[in-house]
């Protein structure tokens, strides 16, 4: 039987920042990782909550009330896109804000089949559904209740000059404001990428969104590897060789899979490539601070040329691959050229990709403290990404106990057999 939840929206509004954006702030140019990415893309998150709001009448105007606050902080969120000289004006029209709630008790979602399909329904109209216009604002927070009292909150922001790290330090700096009302101080968060790696007039990578009618032909997938499994799969290897990290090893697992999948499908092996970003923060020789705002990644591929490989040997792959990165980047600093060089070129290497090489994009979101966000009434009992329509794509999340990993697979629905029987053979835990 078809499981389906009824959204209402109760309220559409825009949040301004509580102080006025000063005139020497109001346009903010882009990095050239932000020129690279497609304006058309955002970045989302949904939390759940399990409290109960039922009677707390002050929770959407404090909530409204906190994220003006926070938008002092991060005013170009709070302005708009101007495509024919790519930049932010950072003119204080506001990010949107709906109030909604939906027919069903928070439980019976977390326990139903499926559920993962429906997260997007928690997150405002979806940014990056077309190209991004003037007026669009780049963020959006949905706060949906459940007839329980228990509370959904999505926030959407355009990938144009946000990244996941960008995304995590903006929701947990808005759940401390509004959990402690603080004043505003001068400290904090900064958007400088393009300060950092400032603009080329690059264009963006040539990737397209799909419109309604393609995505009807795709579906999302959720799997789940719990941390006693993953413990048994480290076990497996020689420990005077390394561990393998929780990441590394469901990223062999599911691309492993896709591997398999894809020799089912055109009965004859093609080369596979994974595709990863790398968090620039903290990474490079010339120090990014963490608190960094913007696009402050780069991307590395690792190349699998036989079906033959086990899944343990794609995660020594992909173990010698992220060692071989890291020590690269942390050679290159990003206020000199040979730097700025480095990380640009990690995008231009996508063009290296052959037309006929069976591409996976994998984008591990694990230790990013989104379950460490806490508005004033506990921490989320679930966090889960939104999606990115991109063909074989991976996200990967931390689960609730912190140990585990959750994996959201993006994917043609014509081609779920073959990865569901290929994800059976390739590791028995997977579910």
């Amino acid at each position: 039987m078809g499981f389906s939840i009824k959204i209402e929206k109760q309220s559409t509004k825009f949040v301004k920042p509580i102080v006025q954006t000063p005139s020497t702030l109001f346009h903010y140019k882009l990095g050239f990782i932000d020129e690279l990415v497609p304006a058309a893309y955002d970045v989302a998150v949904v939390l759940f909550f399990s409290t109960n709001t039922n009677h707390n009448t002050n929770l959407f105007v404090q909530l409204e009330r906190s994220l003006g606050k926070t938008l002092t902080r991060f005013n170009p969120l709070a302005g708009r896109y101007v495509d024919n000289n790519p930049s932010i004006d950072c003119n204080d029209y506001g990010a949107e804000f709906i109030r909604a709630k939906v027919n069903i008790k928070l439980q019976d979602f977390l326990v139903s089949e499926g559920n993962a399909k429906l997260i997007d329904e928690f997150i405002p109209s979806k940014i990056g559904s077309t190209a991004l216009q003037q007026s669009d604002p780049l963020l959006a927070a949905q706060v949906t209740t459940f007839e329980c009292g228990s509370v959904a909150i999505g926030v959407s922001a355009t990938h144009k000059i946000v990244d996941a790290s960008t995304l995590s330090t903006l929701i947990n700096e808005w759940a401390v404001t509004n959990r402690e009302e603080n004043e505003i101080e001068s400290t904090g968060p900064h958007f400088n990428s393009s300060l950092l790696f400032p603009g080329r007039g690059l264009s963006s990578l040539p990737m397209q969104p799909m419109d309604n009618d393609i995505l009807s032909n795709y579906t999302r997938k959720k799997l789940s590897f719990s941390g006693s499994l993953i413990s048994d799969m480290k076990a497996k290897r020689d420990k005077s060789t390394g561990q393998w990290s929780k990441v590394q090893i469901v990223s062999a697992i599911i691309w492993k899979t896709f591997i398999d999948a894809d020799f089912a499908i055109h009965n004859f092996h093609r080369e596979s490539t994974l595709i990863q970003p790398i968090n620039l923060r903290g990474k490079m020789a010339s120090l990014i601070p963490k608190s960094s705002c913007g696009n402050l990644w780069g991307l590395y591929f690792t190349e699998c040329e036989s079906t033959l490989d086990t899944t343990e040997k794609l995660a020594d792959r992909l173990s010698d691959s992220v060692k071989k990165t890291v020590t690269v980047f942390s050679l290159g600093h990003h206020n000199q050229e040979e730097g700025q060089a480095m990380v640009l070129n990690s995008f231009l290497n996508m063009k290296n990709i052959g037309e006929s090489t069976n591409g996976v994009s994998l984008t591990s979101w694990c230790r990013f403290p989104f379950y460490e966000v806490d508005f004033g009434f506990g921490k989320p009992i679930w966090a889960a990404p939104g999606t990115i329509p991109i063909n074989n794509s991976v996200y990967l999340m931390d689960d609730a106990e912190g140990n585990g990993v959750e994996a959201y697979v993006f994917l043609e629905l014509k081609y779920v057999p073959y990865f569901e029987e290929a994800l059976q053979h390739v590791n028995a835990f997977a579910t």
